[in-house]
């Protein structure tokens, strides 16, 4: 077996928080494509609950009931930590909520299994749904995750549309405290550059549903990306000498 292939067994990671009518329709085509899923109920509603638990008893399903809600961040942790113990390699982090274009999945794995080391990041493609305040808000979280990386090879970082290796990603969750909600999806990006993490990116188109129910709340969330800004922003003062030191011998 190609040694490549051996160190590749991915799934598909979807957090649900009252997300029932559309994550059968996820689940259904992640299957397809031969990803097996785990669903993270992020102590949803009792029907949705019942439609994850109905969803559970299918082949290559696995549940996970959070008791408190922990917010998306909280739920993809605990999704890929289940991942890992259940013996998966790698794991595509999917929205339950049917706004990422699942005709990409077989691209990015195509690239994971090529790049089994590396994180495949989506870079979004947006059509008319995209609410404009939260498209144009991007951009200031663009700027200070350039900051705080000192780079400019992180183009978007709120899509979580992405392939995560699981050993170096795991070992970042579990030595550090990270944002539970929509913080999350830049910071672990910031730390795993920090940590020289490779990266590839890859196009990736995303509608938001007329009738699709999100949770991002737009003063609470956005005051924690704010404050997981600026928390990143000390962290990278401390770390400066570090990382010029490193891209300097590179």
């Amino acid at each position: 077996m190609d040694n490549k292939r051996a160190l590749h067994k991915p799934c598909a990671v979807i957090p649900v928080y009252n997300h029932e009518t559309a994550v059968p329709a996820v689940v259904e085509t992640l299957l397809a494509a031969g990803l097996p899923c785990v669903l993270v109920d992020d102590a949803s509603s009792p029907a949705c609950r019942a439609v994850l638990e109905q969803l559970a008893q299918g082949e290559q399903i696995f549940l996970v009931g959070l008791a408190v809600n922990q917010g998306k961040g909280g739920a993809v942790m605990a999704g890929l930590r289940e991942a890992a113990r259940l013996g998966f390699t790698h794991a595509l982090q999917v929205d339950a909520d049917g706004q990422h274009d699942l005709h990409d999945v077989a691209p990015f794995m195509q690239l994971s299994q090529l790049n089994p080391d590396a994180l495949i990041c989506g870079y979004p493609q947006y059509d008319a749904s995209v609410p404009k305040g939260r498209f144009y808000a991007r951009y200031l979280t663009h700027v200070w995750v350039w900051i705080n990386s000192l780079s400019l090879k992180i183009p978007d970082s709120m899509c979580g549309f992405r392939v995560y290796p699981l050993a170096p990603t795991l070992a970042l969750i579990n030595s550090v405290k990270l944002g539970k909600r929509m913080d999350f999806d830049p910071e672990i990006l910031v730390r795993l550059a920090w940590r020289n993490q490779p990266m590839c990116w890859l196009p990736t188109r995303v509608h938001y549903p007329q009738d699709g129910l999100s949770h991002f709340r737009l003063l609470h969330d956005n005051a924690l990306i704010s404050s997981m800004h600026a928390k990143l922003f000390f962290g990278m003062l401390v770390r400066l000498p570090s990382i010029l030191w490193r891209r300097w011998k590179a």
